[in-house]
């Protein structure tokens, strides 16, 4: 008679077997492709509760179980002010997959909640600066995020909508505060939809953002309150009824600007007006190719 397999077991089974092409390749293909782990690594993966990190947290504990190039994990669970029963679904959770994370604790809910004007950039800003800190105190070299590729699609969005720039999130990032960390996102090229499929086939229920804002947008009864990113999922969901591939085609895109095409762009805070390069666009095009092209190379192929 076959063993009974526990629900971690199982969750881990399908994230290799049903879900192999949505979940487990596409996580696959950010590692190798944007380079985000090597040999020795101390990585701390960042767990808030909710189902992106915590499927990373999965993803990541496959990986090292059958890689070659061996690293060391340490899953990292921050407090920022939860109620109890949040603590104790994170808790749960945790302990029902398998997963031992190291919990501590801050106040940024209660600093949050005291500022009017973008109150959800400051508390991101402040996780990221206590992760990285307890990430180093740990002795890890690297902080893994579950940032997704719908994640990088509504930041894009928001930027151009909202911020009035084309920008968007790289898979990858050196901290300029913590010298010698670095941020990695694993899931760049995981979709939420696989995310979402894989929780609700194990039946799992995870942690929202547990903040006020998020209470506001669950009973503003539109489901977007006064959440820009919210807005950004709505309508992207509205574009995919006409245009079943919308999404594919912008994260192509930001994998291949066409930077000659712009009146001005900004690299590493300094901004270059079109004045400045619009001259050696006139000469031939091999002679402001980068000198991968010219060796038959191409972006997409990094």
């Amino acid at each position: 008679m076959p063993r009974e397999l526990t629900p971690c077991q199982i969750a881990e089974r399908s994230l290799i077997k049903k879900y192999r092409k949505s979940l487990w390749n596409p996580f696959i293909a950010a590692v190798k492709r944007y380079e985000l782990i090597a040999p020795g690594d101390r990585i701390a993966v960042c767990i808030s509760g909710g189902k992106d990190s915590m499927v990373l947290a999965k993803l990541m504990q496959e990986l090292q179980r059958h890689t070659d190039a061996p690293f060391v994990l340490v899953f990292l669970v921050m407090d920022p002010g939860y109620n109890p029963a949040n603590r104790q679904l994170i808790e749960e959770n945790a302990r029902l997959l398998e997963i031992p994370i190291t919990v501590f604790e801050s106040d940024i809910f209660a600093v949050t909640t005291q500022v009017d004007r973008n109150p959800c950039y400051l508390c991101a800003k402040m996780r990221r600066g206590f992760l990285y800190s307890k990430a180093q105190e740990l002795g890890c070299n690297k902080i893994a995020l579950g940032h997704h590729m719908s994640d990088v699609i509504e930041t894009t969005l928001l930027g151009l909508f909202y911020g009035a720039q084309l920008q968007s999130m790289p898979p990858k990032l050196h901290s300029k505060n913590f010298p010698g960390m670095e941020l990695i996102r694993p899931l760049y090229c995981v979709h939420e939809d696989s995310i979402i499929a894989w929780k609700d086939y194990n039946h799992l229920r995870f942690l929202q953002c547990a903040c006020r804002f998020t209470e506001a947008r669950e009973a503003s009864g539109d489901g977007i309150g006064e959440s820009k990113r919210q807005e950004m999922k709505m309508l992207l969901r509205e574009l995919r009824k006409t245009n079943p591939t919308v999404e594919k085609s912008m994260f192509a895109a930001i994998h291949d600007a066409q930077i000659d095409t712009f009146a001005g762009c900004k690299f590493r805070g300094r901004s270059y007006p079109l004045v400045e390069y619009y001259d050696r666009l006139a000469g031939p095009a091999e002679e402001a190719a980068p000198e991968e092209e010219k060796n038959g190379k191409s972006a997409k192929n990094f």
